[in-house]
């Protein structure tokens, strides 16, 4: 029986970042099901820092906020690569939809001055491909998106840890959980472990977690994304400054990468966990919603792959030690916004582990952490 001060289940970014902060306090061991960290919804995700997140929502926006400030400025040896690519963003919608732009102008302006109105002309001139006929009235933001390397941050958090004696543990799918009076033990096909703390952060699988260790289940709900790549259009020029484009209620997306395009349909179908895979269905809807506002027809997909995004119902994350379990921590539900809330994430769920106070500079932007306690499901 291997022991530690902290077992972490899943090397997701979850499992990574909390790893990296509860490395400071004690021996940490991270538990990861598959051959390498990362393999599911963190090694899938094309991630961006949106900044005006939430739009005000008082725990989204503040963990999206104060997430920032470490993406931007990470501690000295973290990476070596930049972690963010300042892009910008444009919100367009169908011509029907010109009242929703407004509405959400209205919103965003209550928490940013780096927001404007733009016309059909201008919405050509920041993505020329963007037809007339779709959109006449769109949202610009000049500095509040950006692309996450999401490996840099994976690998930072891992590299940290490790170097602070964190140990990550592959193929070790956790078969057997039980408490003791010393703590919880845990059986793997990679050896058995055991901790007075141990920390969910599974992903798609945090319930089938808690039901092995016997602790009530939150009712997460996997829901399938899709991206697919394309070539970009022939004769267009320096489509890599464009900023990222979204439909405004989350129809569809799509954004420059390396001189390709990647498209979501933003698909949400409702899964089991699983290696998830794309649909074709799914794929023919990114088409079609990239044809519609372009008029480029898609003849072939240079790329296509599917994640999970893992929700609770309300939306929220789940965090905080279960009620009906003494150290057994949540750590869940990040739906889409893990990987740029991951560090605010970690380091609340750090202090309510280690029962320190939660860090001033999150305290200080008013976050609501009752609306991502886990005990609201209990």
């Amino acid at each position: 029986m291997i022991k530690a001060d902290f077992i972490i289940i899943g090397a997701g970014i979850a499992g990574a970042s909390v790893a990296y902060e509860l490395s400071k306090y004690g021996k940490v061991i991270v538990l990861e099901r598959e051959s390498q960290p990362g393999y599911h919804t963190t090694g899938r995700s094309a991630a961006v820092l949106e900044t005006t997140y939430g739009q005000g929502d008082p725990a989204i926006y503040a963990l999206t906020k104060t997430s920032s400030i470490f993406l931007e400025n990470p501690p000295s040896g973290f990476t070596d690569a930049e972690l963010l690519n300042w892009r910008g963003e444009i919100y367009i919608a169908p011509k029907d939809d010109r009242d929703k732009v407004i509405e959400r102008y209205e919103k965003l302006i209550k928490i940013t001055d780096d927001v404007k109105l733009v016309n059909r002309e201008e919405i050509r001139k920041l993505v020329p491909i963007i037809n007339d006929n779709y959109s006449d009235l769109g949202l610009y933001l000049e500095n509040e998106l950006a692309d996450i390397d999401v490996h840099a941050l994976h690998e930072g958090y891992m590299k940290g840890a490790k170097s602070r004696g964190a140990e990550f543990i592959t193929n070790a799918e956790v078969l057997k959980i039980s408490k003791t009076n010393v703590g919880w033990c845990l059986e793997t096909n990679a050896g058995d472990y055991s901790a007075p703390i141990i920390v969910n952060a599974a992903g798609s699988w945090v319930d089938e977690i808690a039901k092995m260790a016997g602790v009530k289940e939150i009712g997460i709900r996997p829901q399938r994304r899709t991206m697919v790549v394309v070539d970009a259009p022939e004769g267009i020029q320096n489509i890599d400054k464009w900023p990222m484009v979204v439909e405004l209620v989350d129809t569809f997306y799509f954004k420059s990468d390396a001189g390709k395009i990647i498209i979501s349909p933003c698909d949400t179908s409702l899964s089991k966990p699983c290696d998830a895979q794309p649909e074709e269905i799914d794929v023919a809807y990114a088409a079609h919603y990239f044809h519609e506002c372009t008029d480029i027809e898609i003849r072939k997909v240079e790329q296509k792959w599917a994640g999970l995004r893992n929700g609770t119902q309300d939306k929220y994350p789940a965090l905080g030690f279960a009620p009906d379990a003494d150290g057994f921590f949540w750590l869940a539900g990040q739906e889409g916004i893990g990987i740029m809330t991951s560090p605010a994430m970690s380091r609340i769920a750090a202090s309510i582990i280690m029962g320190e106070e939660i860090p001033k500079d999150i305290h200080d932007v008013g976050i609501n952490l009752s609306l991502i306690d886990v005990k609201r499901f209990f």
